[in-house]
C-alpha cells in the first residue's frame, strides 16, 4: 500500500474561501497523484456526505470525507488556511482541513489508519504541531506518525516557528483553546459538580458507549477518543464500541453487564441495541460525543443517581433487523422477509411432499381417493399404508400457506406478527388465494402490527398489548382485508396462473423449462435459484397438484443437480485443468449433485466464475428443457437421485440430467482448456516445475 499522505498532498497555504473550493483544491492533488480517477464524481460524493451533516469540529478542524468508487486507495490530503474556512462548526471556521478519501471497498487495515488520525485530532499537541509546522514533508510525516508532535515542534522552532512571527503563535494558541475545552479541560471542570461524580470506595463509575456516523470513517472514532479522554479527566472508566465502516467488535457481555451507564453517540442506528437495555442511557448525535463528552458523562451519572433506566433487555428489533445491517435498504429487507417465510415453509414442503410421493408409490395413483385411515385401515394392505402416508403428507401441506404468511410477518414484526400472519394465511387457503395470497397476507400482517406498535399508549396498557390488543386488532384488520378487499383479486390471479401453467404445451413448456434451468444454475443456491425453487414448490404445495406443476418441479430439481455433477465429471475426465483442492471438491460434488444440492458447485464457481457459471447455466437450460419435453413429473420437492422411483418417466428424466451434465462438462473443459493447465501445487501457490514435456517456467497456479 502506498503512503496515505505525502508532501504532494499537503497545502500549508490553502487559499480557498469556501469548503467546496477547499475540497476541490485538495482533491486536485489526489487526482495528480492518481489516487482519484474522476474529480467531479468524487467531489459529488464529498458534497453528498457533507449534506448529511457538517464536518466541522470545534477547535478549528474540518474533516470533509467520504467513501467513493472514484478513489483508488485510501488517501489523506491536508490543507492549512490562514483565513479559516466555514465547515459548520459551532465555534467558527476551520484552519486545519483534512480531506479523507476511502475507496468504496476499503479494507479493515486502511480504515484502522483513518480511525487513528481521527483519534489524533482530539490531541491538542498534535493540532498545535500541525499549526506550527513549516514544511510539507514534516506535516505529512506528522500525520503519518513518523514524527511525534514534540519532534515536529522542535523542527518548527529551529526554522523560526510558524512564519517566524510570535504573534502568529499567539493567534494559534487562541484558536486551539476551544479544542482543549471540548476534549478534556471542560470535563475536569464540570464532572465533579454532578451528583455521584465521586468514585465509590469499591470501584470507579463505569460507562459503556457506542459511537457511529454515516460513513464510519472519522466522527465515529473521534467521538470515541473524546469520550475516553473526558472519562479519564472525570475518573470514570469509559469503554467504547466503535461501529464504523470496518465493522465492529462487540463489547464483552461481562463489560456491559458491569457498566453503570450507557452513552450512545450515533447518527445511524445502533446495532444490537438490546444488549444495553436496562441501564441509565444518554442517546445523542455523534457530534455531541466529540464536542461535549464531559456533559454526556455527567448526564448519565445523574440519571444513575436518580435511578432512571431504559426498558429491560429484550428483542428490540425484528428478526431481520437483528440478523442484518441497520443501513440495509427496503428492497433488501423485503427479500429477507419473504425468505424468512420461505425458509420456515420449505421443511413442511419437503416432509409433506415426500410423504405424499411415498403414498402414491405404495398405494398407487388412486390413493388420493382412499377413505380416511381413521375409518378404514388394514394393517396387511399396502393400499392402507399408502393412504396413511398420503393423508399425513396432506395434513403437513395444509400448514404451508399459513406458515409462509406467519413467518413473513414474524420477519417484519417479530412474535406479535405470528397470529395475524397465520390467520391471514389460513384465510388465503379458504378462499383459494393460495401461495400468492399467503405472500400478501404475511406482508399485510407485518405492516399492520408495525403500525399498531407505533401508537403511543398508556403505560398501564402495555402489558396486555402483545397478548390481547395486538393479536385482536391485527387479526381483525388482516381478516377484513383478505376476505373483503384483496382476497378475490388474488384468488383470481392464482387461478389464472394455474390455468396458464396447465395450458403450457410444446414449445412454451420447453422454453419455461429452459428458463427455470438457467435460474437454478445462475447463482447456485442464491436468491435467483431460490425464486425458481419456490415457484416450483408453490405449485405442488397442494394435496392434488396439477400435472404441469409436477413437471415444473421435476425440471427445477433436474437442473439444480447439473452444476455439481458436471464439475465432478470434469475433474474426473480432465483433472489437469483443476487444482488439487478442486479435484478433492469434485469427489464430494458427486454426492452433493446426486442429492440435489446445487451449492456443491460453489467452490468451482467462486474460483473461476466466468467459465463455470455460463457452463452450468447452459447445461441447466438443456436439462430443464428436456425434462419438460419428456413430460417428467415429480411430486417430491427434494431428494435428487434418491426419489427417482417417485418420478414420472424416470428413464427419460435421467437422460435429461445426463445430457445437461455432458453439455456443462464439455463447455467447462473447453473454456478451461484455453488457458494453461493448473499444476499440482496447493491453491494460491506457484508451480516451480512444469509437467513433463513442458517448459519449466515458473507460473501462478490457475484458479
Amino acid at each position: 500500500m502506498s503512503e496515505m499522505i505525502t508532501a504532494d498532498l499537503v497545502d500549508l497555504d490553502l487559499s480557498a474561501e469556501s469548503k467546496e473550493a477547499a475540497a476541490r483544491a485538495l482533491a486536485e492533488r489526489m487526482v495528480a497523484k492518481g489516487r482519484v480517477t474522476d474529480l467531479d464524481g468524487f467531489l459529488a460524493d464529498v458534497a453528498a456526505r457533507e449534506a448529511q451533516m457538517p464536518t466541522g469540529l470545534d477547535g478549528g478542524i474540518g474533516i470533509p470525507h467520504c467513501r467513493s468508487e472514484h478513489v483508488t486507495e485510501p488517501t489523506l490530503a491536508f490543507g492549512r488556511s490562514a483565513a479559516g474556512i466555514d465547515f459548520g462548526a459551532a465555534d467558527g471556521p476551520a484552519d486545519l482541513i483534512f480531506l479523507i478519501a476511502a475507496p468504496a471497498g476499503a479494507d479493515d487495515a486502511h480504515l484502522t489508519i483513518l480511525s487513528s488520525l481521527a483519534r489524533q485530532l482530539m490531541n491538542s499537541e498534535f493540532t498545535d504541531a500541525l499549526r506550527a509546522v513549516s514544511d510539507a514533508d514534516t506535516a505529512a510525516a506528522l500525520v503519518r506518525g513518523d514524527v511525534t508532535p514534540a519532534e515536529a515542534a522542535e523542527g518548527a522552532a529551529a526554522a523560526g516557528a510558524f512564519a517566524g512571527d510570535a504573534s502568529a503563535t499567539e493567534a494559534t494558541d487562541t484558536a486551539t483553546a476551544p479544542a482543549a475545552a471540548s476534549a478534556g479541560a471542560a470535563a475536569g471542570s464540570t464532572a465533579p459538580e454532578t451528583p455521584g461524580a465521586e468514585a465509590t470506595e469499591d470501584r470507579p463509575f463505569r460507562i459503556v458507549a457506542v459511537t457511529s456516523c454515516p460513513t464510519g470513517i472519522a466522527h465515529t472514532y473521534m467521538a470515541a477518543e473524546s469520550l475516553e479522554n473526558a472519562g479519564r479527566e472525570a475518573g470514570v472508566e469509559v469503554t467504547v464500541e466503535t461501529q464504523g465502516s470496518a465493522g465492529f467488535t462487540r463489547l464483552d457481555p461481562a463489560v456491559i453487564a458491569a457498566a453503570d451507564g450507557v452513552v450512545f453517540a450515533h447518527d445511524v442506528p445502533v446495532r444490537e441495541k438490546d444488549r444495553f437495555a436496562g441501564k441509565p442511557t444518554v442517546d445523542v448525535g455523534v457530534k455531541a460525543g466529540i464536542n461535549r463528552p464531559a456533559e454526556l458523562i455527567s448526564e448519565v451519572r445523574a440519571k444513575a443517581e436518580r435511578g432512571e433506566k431504559t426498558a429491560p433487555a429484550g428483542h428490540t428489533g425484528t428478526p431481520v433487523d437483528r440478523a442484518g445491517d441497520s443501513t440495509e435498504g427496503y428492497g433488501t429487507k423485503l427479500r429477507k422477509w419473504l425468505m424468512s417465510g420461505v425458509s420456515y415453509m420449505v421443511p413442511f414442503v419437503a416432509a409433506g411432499g415426500l410423504l405424499i410421493a411415498l403414498g402414491f408409490a405404495i398405494g398407487g395413483w388412486t390413493v388420493n381417493k382412499a377413505p380416511s385411515v381413521m375409518d378404514h385401515f388394514v394393517w396387511t394392505q399396502s393400499d392402507s399404508w399408502g393412504a396413511l402416508l398420503f393423508q399425513i403428507g396432506g395434513m403437513a401441506f395444509n400448514f404451508l400457506v399459513p406458515v409462509l404468511a406467519g413467518y413473513i410477518a414474524y420477519g417484519m414484526a417479530d412474535r406479535p406478527g405470528l397470529v395475524p400472519g397465520f390467520v391471514g394465511g389460513a384465510i388465503s387457503l379458504s378462499i383459494n388465494a393460495g401461495f400468492l395470497g399467503g405472500l400478501a397476507a404475511g406482508l399485510i400482517a407485518g405492516g399492520v402490527v408495525l403500525a399498531i406498535q407505533r401508537v403511543k399508549i398508556p403505560a398501564a396498557m402495555r402489558g396486555i398489548m402483545p397478548v390481547v390488543v395486538i393479536p385482536l386488532i391485527s387479526s381483525a384488520v388482516v381478516g377484513f382485508l383478505m376476505f373483503v378487499v384483496i382476497g378475490k383479486p388474488i384468488a383470481a390471479a392464482q387461478k389464472g396462473m394455474t390455468d396458464w401453467l396447465n395450458g403450457l404445451t410444446g414449445t412454451n413448456a420447453v422454453l419455461l423449462g429452459a428458463l427455470l434451468g438457467l435460474m437454478m444454475c445462475f447463482d447456485l443456491g442464491g436468491p435467483v435459484n431460490k425464486v425458481a425453487y419456490t415457484f416450483a414448490t408453490a405449485g405442488i404445495a397442494v394435496a392434488s397438484p396439477s400435472d404441469s406443476a409436477m413437471k415444473i418441479m421435476a425440471a427445477v430439481m433436474a437442473a439444480g443437480m447439473v452444476p455439481p455433477l458436471a464439475m465432478a465429471l470434469a475433474t474426473t475426465v480432465r483433472g489437469k485443468l483443476f487444482t488439487p483442492a478442486e479435484r478433492e471438491n469434485g469427489k464430494a460434488a458427486w454426492v452433493l449433485g446426486a442429492s440435489f444440492i446445487s451449492e456443491g458447485a460453489i467452490p468451482f464457481a467462486a474460483a473461476d466464475p466466468l467459465r463455470v457459471i455460463p457452463s452450468a447455466m447452459a447445461g441447466g437450460a438443456v436439462t430443464g428443457a428436456l425434462s419438460m419435453m419428456f413430460a417428467a413429473t415429480l411430486r417430491a420437492p427434494h431428494g435428487g437421485i434418491f426419489v427417482v422411483p417417485l418420478i414420472g418417466n424416470p428413464f427419460l428424466y435421467l437422460l435429461a440430467i445426463a445430457a445437461g451434465v455432458c453439455v456443462s462438462t464439455a463447455l467447462v473443459v473447453v473454456l478451461k482448456g484455453m488457458r494453461k493447465p493448473a499444476q499440482d501445487t496447493p491453491a494460491g501457490g506457484t508451480a516451480e516445475s512444469a509437467a513433463p514435456g513442458e517448459k519449466g517456467s515458473k507460473q501462478p497456479v490457475a484458479v
